[in-house]
């Protein structure tokens, strides 16, 4: 039986030292007392099966949209749909979760990125592609019409400081002589979300999404590389003027 993030105590009967006992046989109320044990196998299939759902929710959120049948998700993550739901009462806890969790991956990637002590460049390209593998651009367009006041909090600060990480990832690029002087962060992420969503129709091309997306990210990803080729028209696009957007 499936059980929700809580260890079910296994108890066992164990003499107590301090008991006046004759024998084996010995009664009264110190003869002898409960001595329980954690069931860790429970717990870890029980966080596992949350994983499962959580992994097998974004894959199908991103594939087909946030209105997938919740049972087509427990039948994809291996689980029955008593276990979903005890996990996630709702579609709506369910996308905050992946939410949370795809951000959280997201924002780790980031402080790696800027600890990396490598090429900047180089790292922010690593980071750009690893953040596209996340299919962000068809996660946060549905985030736009599922998300809470209060989670929309819990997320903004995962967010401020990917934000902040990938900023300070673009200044080091650029104090290197490899990233062009004339873009910011927000042209990224602009960029970033556009040319990671899935193309409308695509799936009537024959073409793999997945390598087609990081095809087109690797061309704008040229693009920013110093010397720059070109004047660009416009502004600089910066975080606070992307959050002002938002």
């Amino acid at each position: 039986m499936d059980m929700l993030d809580v260890t079910a105590p296994v108890c066992a009967t164990a003499p107590d030292p301090a008991a006046d006992t004759v024998g084996a046989d010995a009664v009264g109320p110190d003869a002898a007392k409960p001595v329980c044990a954690a069931a860790p196998r429970l717990r870890a299939d029980a966080i596992r099966n949350r994983e499962r759902i959580v992994a097998a929710a974004g894959q199908l959120f991103a594939d087909e949209g946030a209105d997938v049948p919740l049972d087509e998700i427990a039948r994809r993550a291996g689980v029955g749909n008593a276990t979903l739901y005890r996990n996630f009462p709702d579609r709506t806890a369910l996308i905050h979760q992946v939410a949370l969790t795809v951000m959280e991956r997201i924002r780790d990637r980031a402080r790696e990125a800027v600890a990396g002590g490598g090429d900047p460049f180089e790292a922010l390209c690593a980071f750009v592609h690893a953040t596209a593998d996340e299919k962000i651009g068809a996660l946060y367009s549905m985030l736009s019409d599922h998300v809470t006041a209060e989670a929309e909090e819990e997320y903004f600060g995962i967010k401020a400081e990917t934000d902040q990480l990938t900023a300070q990832l673009m200044t080091q690029a650029r104090e290197a002589g490899t990233l062009r002087p004339d873009v910011g962060p927000g042209d990224l992420f602009v960029a970033l979300g556009r040319l990671a969503r899935p193309m409308p129709g695509a799936h009537c091309l024959v073409l793999d999404q997945a390598v087609t997306i990081h095809r087109h990210l690797q061309l704008f990803l040229d693009g920013l590389r110093a010397p720059a080729p070109s004047v660009l028209p416009g502004h600089v696009i910066t975080l606070e003027e992307l959050r002002r957007n938002h």
